[in-house]
């Protein structure tokens, strides 16, 4: 599974301008694959997990359902983190001058292929069997 998620990260880098690299990690911070250079992906994965701790909480405290996306706009570019499954999330790094809706309907793509990934893994052989009739 992590060479199909590496291969997506990959992926969205070449399909974003600007995009700088990425991570996908479950959301109790633990590192699942990653696609990040000048950046130590473990402590990323970490501190996408305690982001996301607040941003659900954000999200269900004012009525908007269930988390989605987030995005933090820095001097220097971009950190966007967007669910994937109800277990991941797939966090990008993107520089200033990044276009934010591609970076946006590109992520959203990769975020629904990760969690087909994830849940193919994830599922007993029989549940996927049955799914696919």
């Amino acid at each position: 599974m992590e060479t199909e998620l590496l291969a997506e990260l990959r992926a969205i880098k070449h399909r974003v301008p600007h995009l700088a690299g990425g991570l996908v990690a479950s959301v109790d911070g633990l590192l699942v694959a990653h696609d990040t250079h000048g950046t130590e992906p473990s402590g990323l994965a970490a501190m996408t997990a305690a982001s996301l701790s607040l941003a659900q909480r954000l999200a269900d405290t004012t009525g908007q359902g269930d988390f989605r996306e987030s995005l933090v706009r820095g001097e220097h570019g971009y950190v966007a983190t967007y669910a994937a499954g109800g277990s991941c999330v797939l966090t990008l790094l993107a520089h200033p001058d990044a276009n934010v809706g591609r970076l946006h309907l590109e992520a959203r793509r990769s975020a629904q292929r990760i969690t087909a990934l994830l849940n193919d893994t994830l599922l007993p052989k029989d549940a996927r069997e049955a799914r696919d009739y």
